[in-house]
């Protein structure tokens, strides 16, 4: 996939964005023995030899992976308490990914795992609303009443939840549980859990099941993916 210049030179650590352009408008930086000098230029970073002042740029592959994270493991890479983590879900993978937002211990479901910086800050900023599905399995059986306050906006201690879609899957009336469906575009922590606590359903179990255009099928429990060019370009399209 083709990407500005001077992005490419930024994420190899080699000067700022700004700094990058300098560079290249100042006639420093050549791509396969030729100068550029032009900052709309597009390249395809592994299939091009960049260099700067005559030294060649090692450019870092980018990584996307699309992982089904099982309940009882940390959204870190490393964990003080000795816990399971993400990272030993993808050791065969060398390049040093991160989580995109993260999903708590007892969350399972759908996480998203990358090394693109800039793809990670845009998916977890506010001002993308993307969609995240969650399947909520809570105790008892609330009323569309309940559900209401969820779907305007609930209060809770760092503020004000943005409406939710809530729509009831199932119920079993012998356990006293109810399978509840929730789309949120928000990262709060523990958002849904609080959302159910605060209505007096609080959740038992927790999926995520979507993010964006997104879902885990074909992908076991534990197990990953790799994102393919397409849905890479949708994303960042976002």
């Amino acid at each position: 996939m083709e990407e500005r210049l001077q992005k490419i030179i930024s994420q190899a650590g080699i000067a700022s964005r700004r700094h990058a352009e300098k560079l290249i408008t100042d006639g420093r930086v050549s791509v396969n023995g030729r100068i550029v000098t032009e900052l709309g230029t597009k390249v395809e970073p592994y299939k091009n030899k960049i260099a700067v002042d005559g030294k060649v740029i090692a450019v870092e592959k980018y990584v996307y992976i699309l992982l089904n994270k099982p309940k009882g493991v940390v959204t870190t890479l490393n964990d003080p308490q000795k816990r399971k983590t993400v990272a030993d879900l993808i050791r065969d993978i060398p390049e040093r990914i991160y989580p995109v937002g993260r999903l708590d211990y007892n969350t399972e479901g759908l996480l998203l795992l990358t090394n693109d910086g800039e793809l990670t800050n845009a998916l977890i900023h506010p001002s993308r609303k993307v969609r995240k599905v969650y399947l909520a399995i809570v105790e008892g059986f609330p009323t569309e009443e309940k559900l209401d306050r969820l779907r305007v906006g609930i209060r809770l201690d760092d503020g004000m939840t943005a409406p939710a879609l809530v729509n009831i899957v199932d119920f079993d009336r012998e356990r006293n549980l109810t399978a509840l469906e929730i789309v949120i575009h928000e990262g709060k922590n523990r958002q849904i859990r609080r959302m159910c606590e605060k209505i007096g359903h609080p959740v038992k179990q927790l999926k995520r099941i979507k993010f964006a255009f997104l879902d885990l099928q074909g992908v076991r429990r534990g197990s990953y993916r790799f994102l393919t060019p397409a849905e890479v370009a949708e994303l960042k399209s976002l």
